[in-house]
């Protein structure tokens, strides 16, 4: 999430609580995509991190993009932590808690803009970048350094989640600090819309995790899957991620989340330019007036609206639908998973194929196939099919469903063109892990070092 909001219109009832998401429905004709994507910062001259402070680190970097783009100034307690572009025509950079460096890119009605606003962002900072000496890697884990070694971001609501994930996982600090990753942003019509949508992005995120796996080093070795980011996730905090079974049960809708979401303990609650912890406490007291950390304090928008950005289900639900299975890759896998979702999405035809396509898959196969995909890949089965075949088939309704839209660019290509990598990954049956395994094994000689060039923006 780039920024807080800053709504402090309190909300008193659980419904104000589901008419706030259920406000996200827009007609088709209303329906955007966005894509964030997170790049992991280097100094070209020693393949080290980047700390925040110093006259080229990450705030230098930041205050290199504000001159370049002007941009509005996100801060933290003093400290520069993110832009926005405060006309609504852009989107927001901002930091995730180990200096990986996030566009969350405007809403746009094609994959076309997205692709231009990729690009245009990626050679800004490059740009900057090179005059700092900084380098931007677009794999899906930092392959190098460890824990230890890694920089920490001066962002309130870090150092609370910080101190609390250890609590809940083991792996929630590598989550936090050593993870990169795109995501697709996509709207939903109605509440049943919504549901489907919901639906079938769960049960294809193992997919995705397959087709997008890019992590396969941590601390400078091989670590044994193809993607580690998705593995981590497997034990980072089991109340607030996963692939929501309940969501495929009778009945499912605006208000079933909601409750799921109330039972998600929280990280915290801001007021003004504090981050109150509150850690492991339940948003129904905020409700009540009743939170013991800040007696009487009662719940506000912005406290709902940052509760759910603090939700890391395979699929996230706000006033959009957010799919969150992919490993960071190079600009055309960052241009491919929209484009993928969108032809599953916004084609009515292709929507019901998806549908189609995982509806028979129990609670069961689904969690197995979350589970077998950080390591298997497009190597893992379900109902007796490989992901492999699943992804061919996917991505056939996606084409079909992005050659129906028909949105042409300037040279008049439609939009199946961003789902050729894609196409490719699967046919060949090895995820892009597997390139970098072999030439670690090969040219690399063992080593992570080359990555840092290979695998550059």
């Amino acid at each position: 999430m780039a920024r807080d909001v800053t709504d402090a219109t309190n909300i008193e009832t659980r419904a104000e609580l589901v008419g706030w998401i259920e406000a996200g429905c827009k007609t088709a004709s209303q329906f955007r995509v966005g894509a964030e994507h997170e790049k992991i910062p280097f100094y070209k001259a020693d393949l080290t991190p980047v700390p925040y402070e110093g006259e080229r680190g990450i705030r230098a970097l930041l205050e290199g993009m504000q001159a370049l783009l002007g941009w509005d100034a996100i801060v933290d307690s003093g400290n520069i932590i993110g832009l926005f572009d405060a006309s609504g025509a852009g989107g927001a950079i901002s930091l995730e808690p180990g200096g990986q460096f996030e566009l969350s890119g405007a809403a746009f009605e094609t994959i076309h803009e997205t692709a231009a606003e990729t690009a245009s962002h990626l050679h800004r900072v490059r740009q900057i970048g090179a005059e700092l000496g900084i380098g931007f890697l677009g794999l899906g884990m930092s392959p190098k350094w460890t824990l230890a070694q890694t920089p920490q971001m001066p962002k309130g609501r870090y150092k609370i989640m910080a101190r609390y994930m250890p609590k809940v996982g083991s792996r929630g600090l590598d989550m936090m600090f050593r993870t990169a990753t795109v995501q697709a942003n996509l709207d939903f019509s109605s509440e049943a819309d919504m549901v489907t949508k919901l639906r079938v992005g769960l049960a294809l995120q193992p997919m995705i995790t397959a087709l997008f796996a890019n992590s396969p080093f941590t601390d400078g070795r091989l670590n044994c899957f193809l993607s580690a980011r998705s593995e981590i996730w497997r034990d980072t905090d089991k109340a607030r991620s996963g692939m929501l079974p309940f969501a495929f049960e009778p009945g499912m809708g605006f208000e079933r989340y909601v409750d799921y979401a109330l039972d998600v303990p929280m990280y915290f609650v801001k007021r003004g330019d504090i981050y109150h912890d509150v850690a492991g406490a339940s948003f129904r007291d905020l409700l009540d007036g009743r939170l013991a950390a800040l007696p009487g304090e009662r719940a506000t928008i912005s406290d709902w609206a940052n509760h759910l950005s603090t939700i890391f289900p395979e699929v996230r639900l706000k006033r959009y639908l957010e799919m969150r299975g992919a490993d960071v890759g190079p600009a055309d896998r960052i241009c491919a998973l929209p484009a993928l979702m969108v032809g599953l999405y916004y084609d009515a035809s292709a929507l019901v194929a998806a549908w189609d396509l995982v509806k028979g898959w129990s609670a069961a196969e689904r969690q197995q196939l979350r589970d077998d995909a950080p390591q298997l890949a497009l190597g893992a089965s379900i109902a007796g099919r490989s992901l492999r075949d699943i992804a061919r088939d996917a991505l056939a309704i996606a084409r079909v469903g992005l050659k129906r839209r028909s949105r042409l660019d300037a040279s008049g290509r439609d939009e199946t063109m961003y789902l050729d990598p894609l196409d490719d990954i699967a046919e060949r049956g090895r995820p892009p892990a597997q390139h970098w395994i072999d030439r670690f094994n090969g040219e690399w000689r063992g080593s992570v070092d080359p990555a840092f060039t290979e695998a550059a923006y």
